[in-house]
């Protein structure tokens, strides 16, 4: 189990304290609706932007990990990138940021991710997996969505979280804006790590972990801005991971089945695939959830694995180049 000092709602709310108190240079909206919650519009109706977007990253990974925005040269290609690094890797990307609760009330749906689903347990088998589980009087919860959530979503959130709905503050950020396409590419490392959890790493060996993304071009349908966001990293997203407990050969053999290159689907631009498989996230290889490059490193015996190659052709024809 985690040291009860880590709380990702209460470290993370401060970052959100931020937020609010600088709307004007985030390009964020605050409002609180009629339960009392808090809603921080970054990009539904609100301005959003860069710095929005890399503040909500920090904020997903519960306030233990870090990001940084850059520029970067792919091959002749130059993208503002984001860069993330965690010391906490297991509880920042697993046990807050992974996008693991599917909020669908009524006709309302929306991916919702960060703190608050360490206090409602979203997947609960992924927080036994890494012995998690979050203790505090509020919550914070990112909700990728372009609609502001009706009370009985609000109300379901809370009563999940077991809070007061007036302690509830919840991020709006759509797909399709900077913000959204910002945080999206922050999550490269949390997938590098759901992926080797996947195929049977213990998440708690990872101690270190550090990744980067290119920040795709927005653009101004779902479906697109979903298909170039999950390009950034399936065929550009870099993650090097430091790792205990684990033999090189068990090494050596994730850096090879980690990377999305290890799936049938993998060569294609996601809206290509996301269109073959009738627009259903579950008839896709869940193999391909992954960057594109992965690097282990045995702290116990100082040697390093790499698999994967970044593929900036796939990216190029997913962003219209």
């Amino acid at each position: 189990m985690s040291p009860p000092s880590l709380s990702v709602n209460q470290t993370s709310r401060q970052l959100v304290k931020r937020l609010c108190e600088a709307t004007e240079e985030y390009g964020v909206a605050i409002k609180e609706n009629e339960l009392g919650t808090t809603l921080i519009d970054a990009g539904v109706e609100a301005k959003g932007g860069f710095l929005a977007g890399r503040m909500i990253t920090e904020i997903c990974l519960g306030g233990y990990g870090r990001a940084d925005i850059f520029y970067k040269r792919y091959n002749g290609l130059e993208l503002p990138s984001i860069l993330v690094h965690t010391d906490h890797p297991a509880i920042a990307t697993l046990g807050s940021q992974f996008a693991g609760w599917r909020i669908k009330v009524g006709k309302y749906f929306a991916m919702g991710s960060g703190p608050a689903r360490a206090l409602a347990q979203k997947p609960k088998e992924l927080y036994e997996k890494i012995g998690y589980k979050d203790k505090a009087n509020s919550a914070v919860l990112v909700l990728e969505t372009d609609k502001y959530p009706p009370n009985e979503v609000i109300t379901y959130i809370s009563d999940e979280c077991s809070i007061q709905p007036e302690k509830l503050f919840l991020i709006l950020v759509p797909t399709t804006t900077i913000a959204g396409s910002t945080q999206i590419s922050g999550r490269v490392v949390e997938t590098g790590i759901h992926k080797l959890e996947k195929l049977g790493l213990d998440p708690k060996w990872v101690t270190h972990a550090c990744g980067y993304a290119p920040i795709a071009p927005v653009h101004p349908r779902f479906a697109e801005a979903m298909g170039r966001t999950n390009d950034a990293i399936l065929y550009t997203g870099v993650v090097h991971c430091i790792v205990n407990h684990t033999s090189d050969e068990t090494l050596r053999m994730l850096a090879e089945k980690a990377p999305s290159s290890a799936s049938e689907s993998h060569g294609q631009p996601f809206i290509e695939i996301f269109k073959k498989a009738n627009y259903d996230f579950y008839q896709i290889d869940s193999n391909l959830f992954a960057p594109a490059v992965l690097i282990v490193s045995n702290a116990e015996t100082g040697s390093t694995f790499k698999g994967g190659e970044i593929n900036l052709q796939i990216f190029k024809r997913s962003i219209g180049i």
